[in-house]
């Protein structure tokens, strides 16, 4: 990473300074086939930039990352590559009021999936390739001013092997051997994108007539993998891209300006996806090899959409620079949760939201890196490590918090007019601000300041006092702020009252919500005063409907009330937010996780929503391995496996809940007879009525077989032989990595640490194999070796694998005072390390020290 950063002071700079008129770039990539020279496989790069300056012999630079350059010339004047060009940055002198700069470049191709891709398909052989930018990977592809406030039109071609198609944001055509692309529309350069290959395409197309009589026509097409296309369930696809434009015109009032609409699912992508106009890039992972749950397309359908939201929040009007991320982020995130709900077959995609997109956020913005929603952002390396929970999801929970206060038409009467004042712009938070104030009415001065200024998450507990009647004296909600960020935040909230239902019989029902009240919490105290009167409730639930973003904490009556009936709630949303609050109790060391662990255990098999289900699963196991008393561990791993495995056989033959539960006993599976029973359904000696086992399900429950020593490395070249394919790759380099041998783990640590041949995924699924739960002992000795490393790590790798090593490979397992003493001493020796690698480190810390103070907790209430 040295040398390639860029300071927002320079990106302030350079924007006063120039003026992008346009781009043409030609790419020559028909050296992605064939034999490589010695040294990087590189292609040609020829960009010519027509800019303006607005101080005749200034100087200036142009960014480009790429092994060499050939020829640079300056308004006609060549300059000489050796002495412009730093590796990347080529120095520009004595600029004219209007100029051209063309540079001809070697360009490299990538295997970390920053820039330009390039994949080799083991099940074929064929070759493909894909652009990935964001924030600052396109000069890696062209030469260009790499930030977001210089947009430009962009007027793309290239060259490809032959059989091959191209596709970029604009419509292509093949003529005399080059793919031209129609030039674009003003656009930053990290949202330009460039497909090629192979690929299996599918087409469609959306139409839509507007109230004026005119007619808009969209092409749509979705391609991936040649591999991949016997699984592509393309038409599903293009449903809910269809249902997303129809609700986008419906409520933007701006037609869908970037002409097609391509979506393109490509191999080792290191995001979901990325919103490139005309041009959407997604991980292939989206593409289902094998039967999966309705969460899981639920799940795609709302990054679907969360892109698709972005050509308006983030392509059409752009932030300034990456300080206001968030108005793209933010604004997608809640756009695709709210577009879900109300445009496709996915109507609880509110609860998704609040059990999962915000469990990112609370997590985020505890971290002692929190930051407030428009963030300080001094640089690139800050910008890439802020595309997080606190610009994603606690921004998207704070702008659902917002339609509460000014009602949804005025919100979104304010985004039409941003859209239609900025359109083609950059903008800043007081630009989308003032339009909200226009339509609402209200002063959000205060509000931003509050929910985007400031940084943290309140709790918010009621507080129930009965009357000699037995009725509510009153009822308040007390609002608490952690120490380091102590603002107290205004919340609209609904409170809900819970009890039991009585039956005709006489007997207790279902806990139901008999009385609900929106109010405006605001300081520590605020009496409810509209419930004074109501029954007593068995069940208080402050943010009831998910209104606001806070911690919900409980009266004793309402824990003892979980505690005793949580699966007796009827109200899908409400048990999803009670869940919510429980998880949070356990991570902040007030709730036992071996309470966390009983509550799953008696409840969770009653969850009617599957995608709540599968989060209950990852936070059962999570509470195993982090936060249980240590010599607990075993007792509660064979619970969880007896628990799993009792209602795998329960649940409904061939439903999603069995294929859930079924993957939760492959994860937590320890004992003898349950890996017999595992080794028994790969053979097919076993069988569970409705379960079947596909060869997605097939690696899943090899996984822990490998991490027990019990399938070795012949049984993994087996399973690769049956599924040998680039999936089947990556499943199989995991296991390999997971097998409990000191010799497998030193060999894993030497390809991810002390080699940069593996790609992106491989180095992804190397990590994941390498850190087992059960073999906390094996790699033990790595404590040491990974605090010697990173720093090495983080300056000669790029910044997404520093970012994977370090997050990936700190020792967490090694979950003792020592190693977070070890963490200390690193911080302490290694102040002027980069800020972005000691804000990994620090995060890190905190995630040790959270669950070793919840272990202590744990330990504690054990009798």
């Amino acid at each position: 990473m040295p040398g390639e950063n860029l300071s927002r002071d320079e990106a302030q700079e350079r924007a006063a300074l120039l003026s992008v008129d346009g781009y043409e770039v030609s790419l020559d990539l028909r050296s992605a086939v064939g034999t490589a020279e010695a040294g990087a496989r590189t292609f040609r790069s020829v960009t010519t930039i027509r800019f303006r300056c607005s101080e005749p012999g200034a100087a200036t630079f142009a960014d480009l990352i790429a092994p060499s350059v050939t020829a640079v010339s300056l308004n006609g004047r060549d300059l000489d590559p050796g002495e412009v060009f730093d590796g990347t940055r080529i120095r520009l002198e004595d600029l004219a009021a209007e100029n051209e700069l063309v540079v001809d470049a070697q360009c490299a191709y990538s295997r970390t999936g920053e820039g330009m891709h390039r994949f080799v398909d083991p099940e074929d052989g064929e070759t493909y390739l894909y652009t990935q930018y964001e924030p600052a990977d396109s000069r890696r592809v062209f030469a260009n001013f790499e930030q977001p406030d210089l947009k430009a039109p962009f007027r793309f071609e290239a060259r490809a092997p032959e059989g091959w198609v191209v596709w970029s944001n604009g419509v292509g055509e093949l003529t005399d051997g080059v793919w031209k692309f129609a030039e674009t529309k003003p656009i930053s350069t990290y949202i330009t994108a460039i497909v090629a290959g192979p690929y299996h395409y599918v087409t469609d197309s959306y139409s839509r007539t507007f109230d004026d009589g005119t007619t808009l026509e969209i092409p749509l097409g979705a391609m991936c993998r040649k591999g991949l296309a016997p699984h592509f369930d393309a038409d599903d696809v293009f449903l809910v891209t269809k249902q997303g434009l129809d609700f986008f015109h419906d409520h933007f009032d701006y037609p869908y300006p970037f002409g097609k609409y391509d979506q393109a699912f490509v191999p080792e992508y290191n995001l979901g996806a990325m919103e490139n106009p005309g041009l959407v890039t997604f991980r292939e992972e989206y593409i289902f090899r094998g039967k999966v749950t309705q969460a899981s397309y639920e799940g795609r359908a709302n990054v679907v959409l969360h892109e698709m939201a972005h050509m308006w929040f983030g392509d059409l009007v752009t932030m300034e620079w990456w300080d206001d991320l968030w108005l793209k982020e933010s604004f997608a995130d809640f756009m695709g949760a709210f577009a879900l709900v109300g445009a496709t077959r996915f109507k609880d995609g509110w609860i998704t939201f609040a059990n999962r997109r915000k469990a990112w956020a609370y997590r985020a913005d505890q971290l002692p890196s929190t930051h407030p929603v428009t963030a300080d952002i001094r640089d690139l390396q800050d910008a890439k490590l802020n595309f997080d929970g606190i610009t994603y999801a606690k921004g998207a929970s704070v702008l659902k918090q917002l339609v509460a206060y000014v009602g949804q038409e005025a919100f979104l009467e304010g985004a039409r007019r941003y859209f239609k004042r900025n359109a083609y712009g950059n903008t800043r938070l007081g630009d989308l601000l003032s339009a909200l104030e226009e339509t609402s009415g209200r002063d959000l001065a205060t509000w931003s300041r509050a929910w985007l200024q400031t940084a943290g998450v309140n709790s918010l507990t009621p507080q129930v006092i009965l009357g000699a009647d037995g009725r509510v004296a009153e009822l308040s909600v007390l609002q608490e702020a952690a120490e380091s960020h102590p603002e107290l935040r205004p919340h609209r909230v609904a409170v809900g009252l819970y009890r039991r239902e009585t039956r005709p019989d006489g007997e207790a029902g279902p806990l139901v919500r008999y009385a609900r009240v929106e109010t405006d919490v605001d300081g520590p105290r605020t009496v409810v005063g509209e419930l004074a009167g109501a029954d007593a409730p068995e069940l208080v639930l402050v943010n009831d409907d998910d209104l606001t973003y806070c911690k919900i904490r409980f009266d004793e009556t309402s824990l003892a009330t979980l505690r005793a009936l949580l699966g007796d709630i009827t109200d899908p949303l409400a048990r999803a937010l009670c869940w919510s609050a429980l998880w949070n109790l356990t991570r902040d060391g007030l709730m036992p996780a071996r309470d966390f662990v009983g509550l799953v255990l008696r409840f969770a098999g009653r969850e009617s929503d599957i995608g709540v289900l599968q989060t209950l699963h990852a936070w059962a196991d999570s509470a195993l391995t982090h936060y249980v008393a240590p010599d607990w561990r075993e007792t509660g791993g064979r619970l969880l496996a007896e628990g799993a495995l009792k209602e795998l056989r329960l649940a409904e033959p061939g439903s999603q809940h069995q294929l859930a539960w079924a993957r939760f006993f492959a994860a937590v599976a320890s004992g003898p007879d349950d890996l017999r029973l595992l080794q028994d359904l790969l053979d097919g000696t076993a069988k569970i009525d409705g379960l079947d086992v596909d060869q997605e399900l097939r690696w899943a429950l090899l996984e822990p077989l490998a991490a027990h020593g019990v399938a070795d490395e012949s049984a993994l070249a087996a399973e690769l032989a049956r599924d040998d394919t680039a999936s089947g790759k990556r499943h199989q380099v995991r296991c390999l990595a997971a097998r409990p041998s000191a010799a497998v783990k030193a060999q894993a640590w030497a390809q991810v640490v002390e080699s940069d041949t593996l790609s992106n995924a491989l180095v992804e699924a190397t990590i994941a194999g390498f850190s087992q739960a059960s073999q906390r002992e094996v790699i033990a000795p790595y404590a040491e070796r990974y605090f010697a490393a990173i720093e090495r790590i983080w300056a000669e790798r790029s910044i997404q694998i520093g970012m994977d090593v370090v997050r990936g490979l700190f020792p967490s397992l090694r979950d003792s005072q020592e190693t977070l003493d070890a963490t200390d001493a690193w911080l302490a020796a290694h102040e002027s390390a980069a800020p972005a690698l000691r804000r990994l480190v620090l995060e890190a810390r905190d995630d040790l020290a959270r669950a070793l103070r919840g272990q202590r907790h744990d330990a504690g209430t054990a009798g």
